[in-house]
């Protein structure tokens, strides 16, 4: 598979949105996600999708974020509403290296990371 590229990231006020971009062509098996981390914390679990579209997301950002993926199932995208100052981050799209139909339903059980494939990340910084 290619490398994971994102984009998308950026600067914005609180209550604003982004919609972060993730390129992910030949990943349509696997599981894919969204993480983060901001400065000092441990990386954080923000949306995963499974192959057949089934998705988790973290308590912080139910009912704003949207994890979704195109048609071709070639991009991945992450839409991030009433974003906060808390949601300030490097954020990394990330893919399984086990394909999604052994990881369980919206890929509940992807939770060894040690062989995930990431991407260099983009940063969002929101503002109050």
């Amino acid at each position: 598979q290619a490398q994971l590229e994102e984009s998308g990231g950026g600067s914005v006020q609180g209550g604003g949105s982004l919609r972060l971009s993730c390129t992910a062509p030949g990943y349509s098996r696997y599981c894919l996600a969204w993480f983060r981390q901001a400065p000092g914390r441990e990386r954080e679990g923000v949306a995963r999708i499974d192959k057949d579209g089934a998705t988790i997301y973290a308590d912080s950002v139910k009912g704003r974020f949207t994890i979704s993926q195109d048609g071709a199932k070639n991009t991945l995208f992450l839409q991030m509403n009433d974003l906060r100052v808390d949601d300030t981050a490097m954020y990394y799209c990330a893919a399984s290296r086990l394909p999604s139909v052994l990881l369980g339903r919206a890929c509940r059980n992807w939770k060894d990371h040690s062989e995930t494939r990431w991407g260099q990340g983009t940063q969002v910084t929101v503002s109050s």
